[in-house]
């Protein structure tokens, strides 16, 4: 095998269309190792899960290697695309990606299978599945970070006593939806879940945020895909201050003017509340759940988290042993230190949130797996 992908998202899958479509890479010489049952499986879940109608993304950002290849797919539909930045409804995105990997055969080139540990083998890599192992030459390391929930400390005791009730929304197993529902975190996926919930169960919806609304149509400014700001953030030398850009570049809990304008017409029509608050303590008296809020309290049947991701992506124990059995280099923020194709050391490549020391801050979204694909083609 030539390449072996570890995470078949849309990081991985991205990738493998730029092998197959760019360079030429014979599907038969390529495998994706994911633990889901195919392509993006994940990220269908995931945004479902939450009623995510329209992409935050542009047009131009998908898994496919033509830029308009979104614009090229579109069968002259007029509610395809959504306001200025002609971001794609998610339906529509999801068809135009299966029909991309349908075309290159990505689904025969598929292992399903949870990654357990890595090892050089001569010049090839060894991989180590639950399902089996695989071998090749080059390996891309894209597994994301949808494995490991982020979970405020106050919340774990009550997700463990009532796990029908208590839960982070994406989570496998969610808790039974029984108003009336919190949902606790103030981003873009609460917004979305608000939103849904407030039309199944208007008036029966709490949002608890601690910080108000904050509005930007993108997670980083534009300028971030470009030499705007990558060519300040490339000539930084140090590590330390490319991680405080990244830092600092994010837009961290936000959303998007739209979505703000539709949660301030559901709460003006009184579909849910918004309250921001610091959380103080949470207890449960038979089936009611309550939260101690510093200025207000909180009583109900369903607490819902929509509290993110774990940053720490390198706590992940096959990876933290591929380091120190291979001497990879990371930097002090514990995420790697790569060249300009993004490789660790000779074919290991990386993706997503372990290339964004050399990406930059746009590395977790579809728009850094399009980049990371190109950096990685432009090596071979």
């Amino acid at each position: 095998m030539e390449w072996v992908i570890a995470g078949g998202g849309i990081h991985g899958c991205t990738i493998a269309t730029y092998l197959i479509k760019a360079k030429g890479i014979p599907a038969s010489q390529i495998c994706i190792i994911d633990p889901h049952k195919g392509p993006i499986e994940k990220w269908k879940d995931l945004t479902s899960r939450i009623a995510m109608p329209f992409l935050r993304s542009p047009s131009v950002h998908h898994c496919d290697i033509h830029p308009f290849s979104l614009h090229y797919f579109n069968d002259g539909g007029s509610d395809v695309f959504y306001g200025k930045y002609k971001r794609p409804g998610l339906d529509f995105f999801n068809h135009h990606s299966e029909a991309i990997f349908t075309s290159i055969g990505l689904q025969e080139r598929w292992q399903q299978g949870r990654v357990q540990g890595v090892t050089k083998s001569g010049n090839h890599w060894v991989v180590e599945t639950d399902s089996g192992s695989v071998e090749g030459k080059n390996l891309v390391i894209a597994t994301g970070m949808n494995e490991r929930l982020s979970v405020p400390e106050w919340a774990e005791e009550l997700r463990e006593n009532r796990p029908t009730q208590v839960g982070h929304i994406f989570q496998e197993n969610l808790p039974l939806i029984t108003p009336d529902i919190a949902v606790v975190g103030g981003g873009i996926t609460a917004a979305h879940l608000v939103i849904k919930l407030s039309r199944e169960h208007p008036g029966r919806v709490v949002q608890i945020s601690r910080h108000p609304y904050r509005v930007h149509d993108f997670d980083s400014d534009p300028g971030w895909l470009g030499p705007k700001f990558l060519r300040g953030f490339h000539s930084l030398s140090s590590y330390k201050k490319r991680r405080q850009a990244i830092h600092d570049a994010r837009h961290r809990g936000s959303v998007t003017s739209e979505l703000r304008n539709r949660l301030r017409r559901l709460e003006d029509r009184g579909a849910y509340r918004f309250i921001q608050d610091e959380l103080e303590g949470s207890g449960v008296e038979g089936s009611t759940l309550s939260l101690s809020l510093k200025h207000s309290r909180w009583e109900g049947k369903t607490l819902l988290l929509a509290t993110g991701f774990c940053p720490k992506i390198m706590k992940t124990e096959w990876v933290r042993e591929l380091v120190r059995k291979e001497g990879l280099v990371c930097a002090q923020c514990g995420f790697p230190i790569v060249n300009e194709h993004l490789e660790w050391c000779d074919h290991l490549y990386v993706s997503g949130p372990l290339a964004e020391l050399e990406i930059g801050p746009v590395a977790r979204n579809i728009a850094g797996a399009r980049k990371a694909a190109e950096r990685i083609i432009r090596s071979i």
